[in-house]
């Protein structure tokens, strides 16, 4: 399906919606009607709404109706309220983004209309630090490049600037032009991915003949970006209101079910089947004795020629009287205790990080009690237990190696020489440092450059590079200048071949001013350079370097360049635009041209970058392991950096204490030849002392997760500890599925936007607001400023949550229970006739208010110190997913201990 926008065309403006934005779940009609529906899709609201109904004929009520339509009116009422005062909030928001002023064109004049104005082909200006108001293909700015600076953090959470571009036809268009213009652009329907616009657009003459240019994200300003330094910006309308690519990503996340909230479903049930035998029994011996002993007694008086349904109204009398075993206040007392579980999180001090001013937030106030009980964490390496502040430590450049005496390259004087004496190898590195990047310069008021780089590695790599005299000054469109001991070099970049996960690599085609030449610039992991490289080149010396480097725990990339003739640039280049303008597998396609040109490539050299670890990370996982909680890393970093790192970390232990097996294989046999070794030492060992962990890479997970998926969820089940490495988002979100599926509780905890598939995937998740954006922290359902603050929030905000809601679950059905029995009871020696003991109001006050005594318990609980809890962590095995047993028996015992209570009185009042 495509969409075509007629640019400044009115004429084409009513095919599609208008700008106006509304997240509100109801309106002022379809409120009521709407509300009681989704009250009354879950079973205890249809039950008590039968009770409430039945005890309306008044042949068989014991009771006034008030005592359960007060209670049921009032809970309805709360909730329709809290959900009334959400969506107003919602409304008052929408409300102050559609009336915002914008300018557009109309009539080719500028003028100021409401944002909820806007039409598809409208032209909309930006002036600098104005939020962006709808998804815009980029026309032109004040720049003569066409570019402009974008702050997506409303989007994405990423805090760095990205550079937006103009199409090439637009590139150069006057002032008074860009009133003017006419074209068309095809594109596809609204979507919600934010990384992705495959579009095309053709201007119609006289500003261009109908040349077909391609579109790309780097073409657009995506809804709720700002414009950051850039005077002014100008595009035209695609996607319009609610269907914007950020209003397409907005909905209500799916609801997670506690495990405590299946247990209560569970014992909900149950009690609903003892309520039916109940019922049953005491309705069939209610009727015997009505014909056998009532009819006898002289003060009672019975129809002789009564109705069939008779025989109905003791058994639903009981069934009344028996409602209460049930408490009709359970949800919305468990609602509101969460509630302030949740504010608790917010307003711990221990937890705000101060380095980042940022507070711990539960965005989901519905799990707390899961925190504690918490079987497997999947953590994610770089940015959650590391710093993710990226240091250029050492390099490998044509067989030499830099910074090992040191520990510094950047100080190395045999480094420093070689930049001094020109040697090519070094200056080559230097460039393809300085250039294959998206990285931004920025000169400041004293002319200082510094740079915003959307990648931490990038960023490690042109400051490396700025302190080795290769200076990157500035990038204005497609023109870079580096200032190198003194010397000018220019550059044109021709095409950025853009890093994927699948390709695991990067490249920029430049054009060196000064000799002519055109360059082919990469950089990427070594699987997917080295492959690369020139047949004939000896790559032996870099894969030591790698080798090396990850024994160190240090993050690796190998560079290479290769020079172009211009006939293989011209036909590639062809070939490239061609993919780009594909509307349809745009991103296969591009992927396809990308590689005949990543080939015969002269390896330059390897980087080494050091991410250090966060404090307290070693300490908190094994603090969280004496507590029975297993780990699992997922990384795409290489396996021998990701062993060194979970070492540093605690995560697994060296010879003798601890073992790591080794899953590896490129092909199908191979893999399961490996998996069945690893498989069968996971079981001889498996109760010994010794602390077992297994590794595997992605080629290998990949294969794995297609044919061995049986095998492996047995391995999964045996491992208390694994590394996985070299792995992509989706293997993530797969590896936390898998674990799922074994109805393990599981905790994903990560900081980028790769981690996102598995935060959301995971029973509960946890987002580090971190340097790689906010991304994480959003979809998760907790956030937190350090990996350090995972302990507290699992081992003090989880176990407490745990034990008060238990209490309160086991308190509320206890005291319904006993009110019940005593009405039973009361049956006994009343005549088995279904009459109640308690008045109306009685029943009201006791649904509606007897609640709070166990909220507020459930709240002041601290049965133990939180020192307590941190020094001995194995407390927290009580509250984990097989402790749920402990909640049943309790209440069990409870159960048994009314039941001969009841069984006791009986007896005394049948002997007396």
């Amino acid at each position: 399906m495509k969409r075509f926008v007629y640019i400044n065309d009115e004429s084409c403006q009513n095919d599609y919606c208008d700008n106006r934005i509304s997240n509100t779940k109801y309106n002022l009609l379809n409120f009521l009607p709407k509300n009681l529906w989704e009250q009354f899709r879950r079973f205890m609201n249809q039950y008590f709404l039968l009770i409430a109904c039945l005890q309306l004929w008044s042949l068989i009520t014991p009771v006034n109706p008030a005592s359960t339509w007060g209670p049921l009116i009032i809970i309805f009422a709360v909730s329709a309220t809290k959900e009334a005062w959400d969506d107003y909030n919602r409304y008052i928001s929408d409300k102050q983004a559609n009336e915002k002023e914008v300018w557009v064109v109309k009539n080719g004049a500028r003028k100021h209309i409401q944002a909820q104005d806007i039409r598809v082909g409208n032209i909309v200006w930006i002036r600098e630090n104005e939020e962006v108001p709808c998804d815009l293909v980029l026309l032109g700015t004040s720049e003569p490049q066409g570019l402009c600076h974008i702050e997506t953090a409303a989007l994405d959470g990423e805090t760095d600037l990205k550079t937006r571009v103009s199409p090439p036809p637009c590139v150069g268009l006057e002032f008074e032009q860009l009133h003017r213009i006419k074209g068309v652009i095809e594109c596809p329907i609204p979507d919600k991915d934010i990384r992705r616009f495959d579009a095309n657009i053709r201007l119609f003459p006289p500003f261009i003949d109908n040349d077909i240019c391609p579109l790309t994200i780097n073409n657009t300003l995506l809804q709720s970006c700002y414009l950051r330094n850039t005077e002014w910006a100008c595009g035209v309308a695609v996607y319009t209101g609610n269907k914007t690519k950020l209003g397409m990503s907005r909905g209500v996340p799916e609801p997670k079910l506690t495990a405590m909230d299946a247990m209560i479903d569970k014992l909900t049930g149950a009690i609903f089947l003892f309520q039916l035998t109940v019922v049953v029994v005491l309705g069939a011996a209610g009727n015997v004795w009505k014909d056998i002993e009532a009819r006898k007694q002289w003060y009672v008086k019975y129809d002789d020629n009564e109705p069939w349904y008779q025989i109905l109204v003791i058994p639903l009398r009981f069934e009344l009287l028996c409602s209460i075993m049930i408490p009709i206040s359970i949800k919305v007392s468990l609602d509101f205790v969460k509630s302030l579980y949740a504010k608790f999180i917010d307003w711990d001090e221990d937890m705000y990080d101060l380095e980042n001013n940022t507070p711990a937030h539960a965005a989901n106030t519905a799990i707390s009690e899961d925190l504690g009980q918490v079987e497997y964490i999947l953590t994610d390496k770089t940015g959650t237990l590391t710093e993710n502040k990226m240091i250029f430590r050492r390099c490998c450049v044509g067989g030499t190696f830099y910074g090992n005496e040191c520990g510094d390259a950047l100080t190395d004087v045999e480094l420093l020489n070689a930049i001094a004496n020109n040697s090519p190898h070094v200056i080559k590195f230097l460039t393809v440092m300085s250039l294959c990047n998206t990285v931004i310069p920025i000169k400041s008021p004293s002319g200082s450059v510094f740079y915003k780089a959307q990648s931490q590695d990038e960023d490690a790599l042109v400051n490396a590079a700025a302190n080795l005299h290769m200076v990157l000054v500035s990038k204005n469109g497609n023109n870079a200048e580096i200032h190198f001991n003194l010397q000018v070099m220019r550059y044109e970049i021709l095409d950025i071949l853009e890093f994927t996960s699948d390709r695991k690599r990067m490249s920029v085609v430049v054009l060196d001013c000064q000799s002519g030449k055109i360059f082919l610039l990469s950089k990427g992991a070594d699987e997917a350079m080295l492959p690369c490289a020139y047949s004939g080149q000896q790559t032996k010396t870099f894969v030591d370097a790698v080798d090396k480097y990850a024994q160190l725990g240090l993050r690796t990339l190998c560079l290479g360049w290769r020079e172009l003739e211009s006939e293989e640039y011209t036909e590639w280049s062809q070939s490239f635009k061609e993919a780009n303008s594909a509307l349809i597998d745009r991103e296969w396609r591009v992927a396809e041209v990308c590689q005949k040109l990543e080939h015969s490539l002269e390896i330059l050299g390897v980087s080494a970058i050091e991410d250090r670890l966060q404090d307290g990370v070693p300490e908190t996982i094994e603090i969280l392991r004496q507590s029975g909680i297993n780990f699992w890393m997922l990384t795409g970093d290489k396996q021998n950096t990701a062993i060194q790192i979970a070492l540093l970390c605690n995560l697994i232990s060296s010879e003798p204490k601890g073992q790591l097996l080794h899953i590896n294989g490129r092909t199908q046999d191979e893999v399961a030849r490996s998996l069945e070794r690893v498989l069968l030492t996971m079981r001889i060992t498996s109760s010994e002392p010794k602390e077992l962990a297994f590794v595997v890479d992605g080629w290998a997970l990949e294969i794995i997760l297609t044919h061995y998926t049986e095998a492996f969820t047995e391995l999964a089940v045996l491992s208390k500890t694994a590394l996985c490495c070299r792995v992509t988002p989706s293997q993530k979100a797969q590896l936390v599925k898998l674990l799922k599926s074994c109805d393990y509780r599981t905790l994903a905890i990560g900081d980028g936007g790769n981690d996102v598939r598995m935060i959301q995937q995971a029973d509960i998740g946890v987002g580090i607001s971190g340097r790689e954006g906010l991304q994480a922290a959003r979809a998760a359902d907790y956030s937190i400023g350090k990996f350090r603050f995972l302990k507290r929030l699992i081992l003090v905000h989880g176990r407490y949550s745990y034990n008060r809601t238990a209490f309160l679950s086991q308190y509320s059905f206890y005291k319904s229970l006993l009110i019940c029995f005593i009405q039973i009871l009361f049956s006994f020696l009343s005549g088995i006739a279904g009459t109640s003991l308690f008045n109306s109001v009685s029943l009201m006050a006791y649904n509606v208010f007897y609640t709070s005594i166990p909220v507020l318990t459930t709240v002041l609980d601290k049965d133990l110190s939180e020192k307590t809890v941190m020094q001995n962590p194995e407390i927290l095995l009580y509250c984990q997913a097989g402790s749920n047993l402990n909640i049943l028996v309790d209440f069990s015992i409870q159960v048994l201990l009314l039941v001969g209570l009841v069984a006791h009185c009986t007896m005394q009042s049948l002997f007396s």
